[in-house]
């Protein structure tokens, strides 16, 4: 019996088709992916699979082109089509190789399968009485339902800009491709077409937006100075470590820099061809150094501690992210390969000079291969243990650093040390610690022993929901579980009360200790504070959603199981600002033409196993300090720092504020194709 293939090979850029026209760096650019594999009746030409649908129309010249058949025998023996920059069935191949490899790293990070951001559809149907309650029929009632996007578009020649972008109306992924102007014409020829889709850091960063929106839609909401940054730092952060998956790319940067990737190399820059082509002398953006455009060299960054309190513009301020991130990587890699560098030197920490053992270079290769999988993998999977709004970078390194210590116990070679002193150096410290450490920086196991009745009741429903979503594998069952789970389930024999009801109903019963725990309002006078009512069961209780529902299982590096339950809630309340006449600061909640929505939340993560609450991680709607004293208010600092954020000094406003900021006659329609050319 002939198995079924684990993979399939697929050649194509490991950068982008410039590295492929210059003699140092030819033979390395051309390598081979490996994809999951997909039959034939799973991928169609397009190629069109489970996850990803290609589309190749080009709008400027009015015409689709030919599809390509990845199960074409020929295509199968050769490993895809060769890499070109002319043959657009070979850009279908690049998008549909890195989107997928992309894809692969997330799912590994997560532990379970991803899921595009769900298109939201109005359904309106006739309220009717049920028999054994006061309540209207949940499936009656006028609401917001989520529809399953069963595939991520990706539309290789969209447009004609020097431009690439998620489109999370779309839900499809748009490339660009446009004449090359470069500063030096010695570096790329001038009027040459780019095509953004050949680019495997472009289609890696653009497929990272999709994914974080699969997870995180608020994420697009522009309500602090860090959340758009954090977007696009998270995108490139992803481009860049899979840089390191690729052995011979590894191998040869390595060799070149005879082992120091401190110094300047390929696998800290992002964007080569695309750089140069838009008018810079290098990369678009690099991880570890600057180029001096007078000097006309490459300088190391060094960190000055005021990058946090002085650089605003997303990409920029991303930059810093993306740096702290890769300091922690290189400290990880420097202290993995200090043995055999002593081995290596006898010593002394010098090595001779000449061209480095090839069997020291594949020591060291493994050795960072290895520290940029756990990386990669500590940031993907942090992103379970972040805010479900407004997430500054304070808040990414208490996900990281949490994360970490919930799968790995024993952190023998300090890789969480490595992650908070590269943040320290550039002045990122979180909000609510009184000191840096391991232990502050986790977050606390919350008490929960005066919710007991209702987590009881949460308990039993999320035990029929574990049973339920365990062994399935196939993402639209999972997305119509997961839906069932949130929304419920009333038109079938086997009745499910779902999330949104249970806890609209039951938290009410439990309103101040809940509140607490969550930062958000289930009490009544709802209304007062700007909160609206909700539309679901005959309206009676505050609006608030629950984004999402998950079941997550992780494997550590000793074996040990992490098997969770994460659910997401968001409330939001409509507020105004204005000044009295002392000059303070006046929160009036309502509906107005100047107002503008505030949003809390908290992800809750529950032990699969224990069924017990582990964390509790809010970004509070509520003054919870209040809370103690039976006092119902907004939370007044993340009121006036979106206020200020958000409504502030026009002059300091940007135009992607004052495109996309969260006042009510603005809409939030395409936010990656006005932040990526602007």
């Amino acid at each position: 019996m002939i198995k079924k293939p684990p993979f399939r090979k697929l050649r194509g850029y490991a950068f982008d088709p410039s590295l492929s026209l210059k003699i140092d760096t030819a033979l390395i650019n051309n390598i081979t992916y490996k994809i999951r594999w997909e039959d034939e009746e799973q991928l169609k030409p397009g190629p069109i699979g489970e996850y990803i649908e290609v589309i190749d129309y080009d709008p400027t010249v009015n015409k689709f082109y030919s599809p390509v058949d990845l199960n074409h025998p020929y295509i199968l023996a050769q490993d895809g089509l060769d890499p070109s920059g002319s043959n657009p069935q070979f850009h279908q191949q690049m998008v549909y190789a890195v989107a997928m490899t992309t894809i692969k790293n997330f799912e590994s990070g997560l532990g379970r399968p991803v899921l595009w951001s769900p298109h939201r559809v109005k359904e309106v149907a006739n309220a009717r009485p049920q028999n054994n309650d006061n309540l209207a029929n949940p499936a009656d009632i006028e609401k917001v339902i989520d529809e399953y996007v069963p595939a991520l578009r990706i539309y290789p020649h969209a447009l004609r800009d020097a431009n690439a972008f998620y489109s999370p109306q779309k839900k499809a992924l748009l490339f660009g491709y446009f004449a090359a102007r470069p500063a030096d014409v010695t570096l790329q020829m001038p009027d040459s077409l780019t095509f953004t889709c050949l680019s495997h850091d472009i289609i890696a960063h653009e497929t990272t937006h999709a994914l974080m929106d699969g997870l995180h839609r608020k994420y697009t909401e522009d309500t602090n100075t860090d959340v758009l940054a954090f977007h696009e730092a998270f995108a490139d952060i992803v481009a860049l470590f899979q840089h390191f998956t690729f052995p011979e790319v590894l191998k040869n940067q390595i060799a070149a820099t005879r082992g120091d990737l401190a110094s300047q190399n390929l696998l800290g820059k992002l964007a080569q061809e695309f750089g140069i082509a838009i008018g810079n002398y290098g990369s678009l953006r690099d991880a570890i150094g600057t180029f001096d455009k007078k000097k006309k060299i490459w300088t190391p960054k060094e960190p000055t501690g005021e990058e946090y309190r002085t650089i605003m513009e997303p990409h920029n301020r991303g930059a810093i992210l993306v740096s702290a991130v890769f300091e922690a990587f290189l400290t990880i890699y420097k202290n993995r390969i200090a043995d055999l560098l002593r081995i290596a030197t006898g010593g002394t920490g010098i090595l001779q000079q000449g061209e480095l053992h090839p069997d020291l270079v594949n020591r060291l290769a493994a050795e960072a291969s290895k520290a940029s999988s756990h990386v990669l993998n500590m940031c993907i999977r942090a992103l379970d243990y972040c805010p479900p709004v407004d997430i500054n970078f304070g808040d990414f390194l208490r996900a990281i650093i949490t994360a970490d210590t919930d799968l790995v116990a024993d952190d023998s070679r300090d890789y969480r040390l490595a992650f908070i002193d590269a943040f320290r150096k550039r002045g990122i410290y979180p909000n609510g610690i009184k000191h840096l450490s391991v232990e502050s920086l986790s977050y606390p196991e919350p008490d929960t022993k005066n919710l007991q009745e209702l987590f009881d009741i949460l308990v039993d429903f999320l035990r029929d929901y574990r049973n339920e979503i365990i062994y399935t594998k196939k993402r639209n069952e999972i997305f119509d579980i997961n839906r069932k789970y949130i929304a419920g389930s009333y038109d079938t024999d086997r009745k499910i009360f779902g999330l949104h009801r249970r806890l609209g109903i039951t938290a009410r019963q439990n309103t101040i200790d809940f509140e607490k725990l969550t930062g958000i309002m289930f009490s009544n006078n709802w209304q007062s504070l700007g909160i609206p009512t909700s539309n679901a069961y005959a309206g009676k209780g505050p609006s608030f959603s629950v984004n999402s529902l998950h079941l997550a299982s992780r494997v550590g590096p000793t074996g040990n199981q992490r098997n969770q339950i994460i659910v997401s809630l968001v409330q939001r309340a409509q507020i105004s600002i204005d000044k009295n006449k002392k000059d303070w600061p006046k929160i009036t909640p309502g509906e107005t033409d100047l107002g503008f929505v505030v949003n809390g939340g908290c992800t809750l993560i529950f032990d699969l196993d224990t069924l017990k609450l582990r964390y509790a991680i809010t970004k509070p709607l509520l003054d919870t300090d209040s809370l103690n004293y039976n006092l119902h208010q907004l939370n007044r600092s993340r009121c006036l720092a979106l206020h200020q954020h958000q409504i502030g000094s026009v002059a300091d406003q940007s135009r992607f504020q004052a495109y996309f900021g969260m006042g009510k006659r603005n809409s939030f329609n395409e936010p990656f194709n006005f932040l990526h050319t602007h």
